[in-house]
């Protein structure tokens, strides 16, 4: 019976302090879950820009060129992954064995956290290889 007195005594004195307290962990946590849900699917969007740009300069490594081999594997990567970014490469045309090159992907995204604001941002992925083919000249 002593044990229980102390516990009463200790919801008696309870005032509320901790009801404050516990709301703003609450509403921080909220918070916190909310921006992460906003910001996930940015960066699932970079992660496939990092694939797509290193299937892409794979198939330029094994074919040694790059041109319209490499635009059907692009337009087969831009369906599957839905997502439609700006290409630059630092050469065109056949890569002699050995050589290197690179493949720059741009994409624009929305980062947006609600009614809050709406952000633009720019989201680059850089490949390079080096082409397994030797072209007799």
């Amino acid at each position: 019976m002593n044990i229980i007195k102390p516990v009463k005594i200790i919801i008696k004195n309870n005032k509320g302090e901790s009801m404050i307290d516990t709301a703003i962990v609450v509403f921080v946590v909220v918070m916190m879950i909310a921006f992460s849900l906003s910001v996930l699917p940015v960066v699932i969007e970079k992660s496939k820009l990092d694939t797509f740009a290193q299937e892409v300069v794979r198939v330029a490594e094994i074919e040694g060129r790059i041109g319209n081999n490499i635009s059907d594997k692009i337009n087969a990567m831009k369906t599957s992954t839905g997502i439609n970014p700006s290409v630059n490469w630092s050469r065109t045309g056949n890569v002699q064995l050995n050589e290197e090159f690179s493949l720059i992907l741009s994409h624009e995204t929305d980062i947006g956290f609600f009614t809050f604001g709406s952000f633009k941002i720019t989201l680059t992925s850089k490949a390079t290889g080096r082409s397994e083919v030797y072209w007799k000249n």
